[in-house]
Formats: C-alpha cells, structure tokens, sequence
C-alpha cells in the first residue's frame, strides 16, 4: 500500500482528474494549499507598494492505492499536470503501514479497495 501526494497547479486538477477516471483510479482527497519550490513567486505592488509573494496556490491531491495501482496513477498525474514550465508540482510515494475503513472494519489492502 502506498500514499501518493501530489502538488499540482490548481487549473490542472480537471485534467488530472480525468487522467486518474481513465486509470480507473475514483478515490482521491483534494485540498488546496500555498506553497513555492523552484518558481520563487513574483513581485506585485498594491497602492504604490511593492511585495513580494512567493507562496503561491497550488492544490494538494492524496490518493491511498494497493501497489497494483502505484505506477498507473503516478503517470495519469503527469499526463493531466504536465506543461514542460516550471511549477508543474511534484508527486511523492509514501509507504502506507496500515489503513482501516471505519464503516466496516476491513483493514490492509481491503480498506483501500
């Protein structure tokens, strides 16, 4: 079981979603989040004030797979957030020690589904 956390820019989530539909991935939590990595944000001015902003909106996607799905839902992602510039987001895989639906009871692979 792994943990597949993706760091997206938020016009992209549509695509990347109807990648992950493809793959027959449909169990996913989506959050927004702020965050800056290579882009460093940018310069802005507001009433002749000038600042800087370099935490910049990205959307956080969290996606719980047995290790059938892990390569599958890994290149749905890209295909949906792929742009070629920077700030395109990154992917982690995290191993997944145990997992427990709460309406059944069910744990392991079974709670992932």
């Amino acid at each position: 079981m792994k943990l597949i956390i993706a760091y997206i820019q938020p016009h992209k989530l549509h695509s990347v979603k109807d990648e992950l539909f493809k793959s027959q991935i449909y169990k996913m939590s989506v959050t927004n989040a702020l965050g800056c990595g290579q882009q460093k944000g940018y310069t802005e001015a507001y009433r002749g004030i000038a600042f800087e902003v370099n935490l910049l909106k990205k959307v956080r996607i969290e996606i719980g797979v047995n290790e059938d799905f892990v390569q599958g839902t890994v290149d749905a992602i890209i295909r949906g957030a792929r742009s070629g510039e920077i700030g395109d987001g990154k992917i982690f895989v995290l191993p997944i020690e145990n997992s427990i639906r709460i309406r059944s009871g069910e744990t392991g692979k079974d709670a992932i589904g």
